[in-house]
């Protein structure tokens, strides 16, 4: 069932509806201990492996480019907010492409015919890369 703002979740008071996918909803929303704005990912169903692999994978990586992970309740992820404009459109995230074992990956340079390294993608996204 999709949150309502002024909705409280733990400590976390929902302020909006940011986005929904395959997985559940994700809000924007006030930590009240901390007072400050955040993210939360709210599962459909209870924790599944798939939602543990998104934490530990979050939580795993440190860059200026990804939100922080701040922390993790029965069905939710709760990160860092970045305000801004989704990422789909300007940056061509829907163009894929499949290698020969079935995995899908991101076609930013198009004449390339291998997955994007992770650490190039972020620096691209940061204007590092060329």
């Amino acid at each position: 069932m999709p949150l309502q703002p002024g909705a409280v979740l733990d400590h976390f008071e929902i302020l909006a509806a940011i986005g929904a996918g395959g997985m559940g909803e994700v809000y924007k929303a006030r930590d009240q201990r901390l007072d400050r704005t955040v993210a939360i990912k709210v599962l459909r169903q209870q924790f599944t492996e798939r939602f543990t692999r998104e934490a530990q994978s979050i939580a795993a990586l440190n860059h200026s480019h990804i939100c922080q992970l701040y922390d993790v309740g029965p069905s939710y992820l709760v990160m860092e907010f970045i305000d801004g404009a989704p990422l789909k459109g300007p940056l061509g995230l829907d163009t894929y492409d499949v290698t020969a074992d079935g995995k899908r990956f991101l076609v930013l340079y198009p004449e390339s015919d291998r997955p994007l390294p992770i650490t190039v993608a972020l620096n691209w996204t940061a204007g590092l890369e060329k």
